[in-house]
């Protein structure tokens, strides 16, 4: 009587008794045809998933790349609606600049102003006030913090401001993941702000206006800055000065039924170094606004006014500082 093993029953194909099935034929030598070793099948049905694997693959390419290409073109139609937008808001402030025209300056004010802005004037001017422009685009790039985050993202930027009204538009892009970037532009006229955000141009994460604050603080914000269009902080125009001391003065913005202050500090050369905001920032807000801080250096002489070419702008509140736009001013333009 044969004793069965009931353990290796189901293992009979298995002489060896180590679980791994004979891979020899019924002569004993090896059915993979080599020298007597033994080759370990495929597991059961591979070939048959590897195949359904391919097909699906097959089925599924056009239709992903149909996708690719419609997410693709919808980025595109975005990213070239965005630029409109902004293209057209620097449309209506040159027209506004052109408007007002360059500011006519009060040259018998001069006299009149607190003794560090006489020392400004003389060193920003230094071949006088011919030809003043009425708009000043310049260009940026930098290193740019947004809004309640603390890291900094390398950033290039676009700014066009009226000289003789307060007005502006800046644009910026940010890279925030690799092959993703935000888009950002706000625009200041008459009086009133709009902001905007989009991440890939697309999808908006900003979107403020017209508030009375927001308008005020986009007021305080061409005061901020406007070394790089000193014209407007002549006598004559939008901007008025108050004395303080021997190196600052108070200037103070009035237009469109909106009025801001800053303080600004300049060097014994004559140079604006800062400005200051006399009231802490609300650091809560979904926006930087103007920044309630700003040092200037690296002056130099460009179509007879001396511009900086280096800035950082911060946010401020309770006796400390917290920068969020620092870079360098890559091009200048005037007319």
């Amino acid at each position: 009587m044969q004793t069965i093993d009931p353990i290796n029953a189901d293992r009979t194909d298995d002489p060896s008794g180590d679980g791994v099935p004979s891979s020899e034929g019924p002569g004993g030598g090896s059915t993979s045809g080599g020298g007597g070793g033994t080759n370990p099948p495929s597991a059961p049905g591979a070939p048959v998933r590897r195949r359904r694997g391919r097909r699906v693959l097959r089925a599924l390419g056009p239709a992903l790349l149909a996708l690719v290409v419609v997410l693709a073109g919808a980025v595109y139609v975005s990213y070239r609606s965005t630029e409109g937008d902004i293209e057209g808001h620097r449309e209506r402030i040159d027209e506004l600049a052109v408007a007002a025209g360059a500011p006519v300056v009060d040259v018998d004010g001069i006299a009149d102003l607190p003794a560090p802005v006489r020392r400004f004037v003389a060193y920003t001017f230094p071949s006088g006030f011919d030809d003043l422009p009425t708009v000043t685009e310049f260009t940026m790039e930098g290193d740019f913090r947004r809004p309640l985050t603390e890291g900094f993202n390398p950033t290039t930027a676009e700014q066009i401001a009226a000289t003789g009204v307060p007005a502006f538009v800046f644009s910026a892009t940010t890279p925030v993941l690799p092959g993703v970037w935000a888009r950002a532009y706000d625009a200041f006229g008459e009086g009133e702000m709009e902001m905007k955000a989009k991440v890939l141009s697309t999808l908006t994460v900003v979107d403020e206006r017209e508030t009375p604050e927001l308008n005020r603080t986009s007021l305080q914000r061409w005061l901020l800055e406007s070394p790089m269009y000193p014209a407007a902080l002549l006598p004559g125009g939008a901007v008025r000065w108050e004395p303080i001391d021997g190196d600052r003065a108070r200037a103070i913005v009035s237009a469109d039924g909106l009025e801001a202050t800053l303080v600004a500090t300049f060097r014994a050369d004559g140079s604006l170094e800062r400005f200051d905001a006399e009231e802490d920032g609300d650091l809560t807000t979904p926006y930087h606004g103007s920044g309630e801080h700003t040092t200037r250096g690296d002056y130099r002489l460009v179509d007879g006014m001396m511009l900086p070419h280096e800035f950082a702008i911060a946010r401020a509140a309770g006796g400390e500082l917290y920068p969020f736009w620092t870079g360098t001013v890559t091009s200048i333009e005037h007319r």
